[in-house]
């Protein structure tokens, strides 16, 4: 079913509001149990919380910093804030005090929402530094200094149905023109910056991105990515839109559980969350030679059908009903077992994964946006999909190729700008408004975009060949003991690799062989290791051009990760910090460049 257009976020929420369903939202309270919030709960909490903020005197246009993890307090408050005409500043809540402060500064933020006395305790120590007046904390009770939440909304469930016309009437004149919201991108090349998304823009994509979807009130998602993202908070309001259920999954270690109790029936991850559920299986499988010999033989006929299964339709031989049984139901069983559509965003899936998951009877429709986009440029989708692009193109928006192969993005869901950094601006639009993307793509004759890698991380060699990074970590990365790696050797001869291990795979592999170590470091300079990823390096080298493939790989004694500093919160690599982080390692690869051949 596709809903009505709407003008404005806040045509949204009156929808939610005026559903009248009785677990609009589910969440779970400290003892785990799932606990549901009506339509009306919802109208009302945010009502209470909107008239809160007027009532400190925050106006139109004005900048409340919402910094909190995925929870039902995080919905309310964003439409809170959206309804009385002010922007919400979402901030990844894996922050540190300091990195806080400096967009508190920026967006010249005099409230805050934070989730748990940990967040509290970061505002806390860099209160000083920052506009801040009022904290508030969602948790249950108020240290000093800070507001509980509950105060706020203390009356409010009372009021059941009942409307307030005049918070109604406010709400309602909001337009398309005003801005929602200031998302700091993560940053993987430089300074964030608060990119400024209106109403209209986000609305106008909320009115398209889910074209070809079958999502009805009878269907459930669980809210898990980081909310501070743009993609995670467009999939909820496009769960809203069509009246379907959102249940809040706050720690990223329940999921499996709340897959197993909630049973989605959509399922939206960044492709990280698919090569951990592609690694687990395969990590499970290969603990028991007849698994190993099952799971390999149901995915050699599987790839027989991958066609079918990725265009949505079920395969009827008696070979795949046979592995679907005994193979590719377990998959699904991983995601709840009701999961009709699965779609992958926030960074390129990699064909090696889209292949295995429609070889195990799972099509992941993949698709692409940027924050500044709001953020659906293309989507695949059931009725029109194609296994290696991100799908078709949104239908209001046009797209356009620059003669480097950089996409170009004009329409309704482009940003209006990066707060108060014109110099940006001028950057990133060309003189007919066409809003420069930074990624390398094409587009076929059907329409169909493919994105090939990011414009500023293509490698080039001293001998002058570019080389794309991404396909080739994705590569690496289907092997069960590789989380991440990074391609190095921009202005070098050759193209080398730096591996950080999956260490819960890596230590039981190396367990099994009976090898002793003390430490990660030792752990990682075993020979036995060294021949192991030596073996992983060259699988992924087969295939490639001779110019692209990796001839040095190093192991790195370190798991990559977002509070570590080295991925960003949608799980993209950070290359300068991993490049300034490992300078001397990657010193030492080129020490012998000179005389070294490339072989």
């Amino acid at each position: 079913m596709t809903p009505a257009p709407i003008q404005t976020i806040n045509d949204l929420f009156f929808r939610v509001a005026d559903a009248s369903n009785p677990r609009a939202v589910l969440w779970q309270d400290e003892a785990g149990a799932w606990q549901p919030l009506s339509s009306d709960q919802i109208y009302q909490r945010v009502r209470a919380v909107g008239t809160a903020l007027l009532n400190w005197g925050v106006q139109k246009g004005d900048r409340v910093a919402l910094i909190a993890e995925n929870r039902w307090e995080w919905a309310v408050t964003d439409f809170a804030i959206l309804a009385i005409g002010a922007a919400d500043v979402p901030i990844y809540p894996t922050l540190t005090g300091e990195q806080i402060a400096v967009l508190l500064k920026d967006a010249d933020c005099r409230i805050a929402f934070v989730s748990t006395q940990a967040q509290f305790d970061k505002l806390k120590a860099v209160r000083h530094l920052t506009p801040l007046e009022r904290i508030v904390r969602m948790d249950s009770g108020a240290p000093q200094g800070a507001i509980a939440y509950s105060e706020l909304i203390a009356s409010a469930d009372a009021l059941g149905a009942q409307r307030d016309p005049v918070f109604d009437a406010l709400a309602r004149s909001i337009e398309p023109k005003d801005l929602a919201t200031l998302i700091y991108t993560s940053g993987t090349t430089g300074t964030p910056k608060g990119v400024m998304l209106t109403h209209g823009n986000i609305a106008a994509n909320q009115n398209h991105c889910m074209i070809g979807y079958a999502v009805d009130p009878d269907g459930v998602c669980i809210s898990f990515l980081p909310l501070s993202h743009i993609t995670a908070r467009a999939l909820d309001y496009a769960m809203y839109n069509t009246g379907a259920q959102v249940a809040y999954c706050s720690q990223f270690d329940k999921l499996p559980i709340a897959m197993k109790e909630i049973r989605p029936t959509l399922f939206v991850g960044v492709p990280r969350v698919y090569e951990k559920i592609r690694q687990a299986v395969e990590q499970k499988a290969g603990a028991s030679p007849i698994r190993k010999r099952l799971l390999a033989f149901a995915i050699k006929l599987g790839a027989a059908h991958s066609g079918t299964v990725y265009s949505g339709k079920t395969p009827s031989t008696p070979g795949w009903k046979l592995a679907s049984k005994l193979v590719y139901s377990k998959v699904r069983e991983a995601f709840g077992g009701r999961v009709h559509s699965f779609i992958s965003g926030g960074a390129p899936l990699g064909m090696d994964t889209a292949k295995w998951f429609a070889s195990v009877g799972i099509p992941v429709w993949e698709g692409y946006g940027l924050t500044e986009t709001s953020p659906v440029i293309a989507l695949n989708n059931p009725a029109a999909q194609r296994i290696g692009s991100v799908g078709p193109v949104q239908p209001n928006i046009e797209v356009k190729f620059a003669p480097d192969g950089e996409l170009l993005v004009r329409g309704p869901i482009v940003f209006q700008g990066y707060w108060h950094k014109p110099e940006a601006d001028a950057e990133c639009f060309d003189a007919e408004g066409w809003f420069r993307t930074g990624d390398i793509g094409h587009q076929d004759s059907d329409g169909f975009l493919y994105i090939t890698d990011r414009k500023k991380e293509l490698l080039k060699t001293s001998g002058g060949k570019l080389v794309a990074p991404q396909p080739i970590e994705n590569k690496l990365k289907i092997s069960v003991f590789v989380a991440q790696a990074a391609l190095v050797g921009d202005k070098h001869k050759f193209i080398s690799v730096l591996i950080s291990p999956n260490f819960a795979a890596l230590e039981e592999w190396a367990r099994r062989q009976g090898l002793a170590f003390s430490n990660r470091a030792e752990l990682c300079a075993d020979n036995r290791v060294q021949a192991l990823y030596d073996s992983i390096v060259r699988e992924a080298n087969a295939g490639l051009a001779n110019f692209e493939s990796l001839k040095r790989f190093r192991i790195v004694p370190e798991e990559w990760s977002q509070e570590s500093g080295e991925l960003t919160p949608s799980m993209k690599l950070k290359r300068r910090v991993i490049t300034e982080r490992y300078a001397a390692l990657i010193g030492a690869i080129y020490a012998d460049e000179a005389t070294a051949r490339a072989e």
